[in-house]
């Protein structure tokens, strides 16, 4: 049984450096840049 829980244990540690690495290189979330203007009325006393 403590086999099992073992071999269980180094498969996900695995699947999740696996997966992190895998974020690292192809997970970039940042949002694209743009540029954006509006018109702006200031009303002065």
């Amino acid at each position: 049984m403590r086999k099992f829980l073992f071999r269980l244990l180094a498969v996900l540690i695995l699947l999740g450096l696996i997966g992190f690495i895998g974020f690292a290189y192809v997970g970039d979330l940042s949002p694209e840049r743009s540029e954006q203007r509006a018109p702006v009325t200031i009303e002065l006393q």
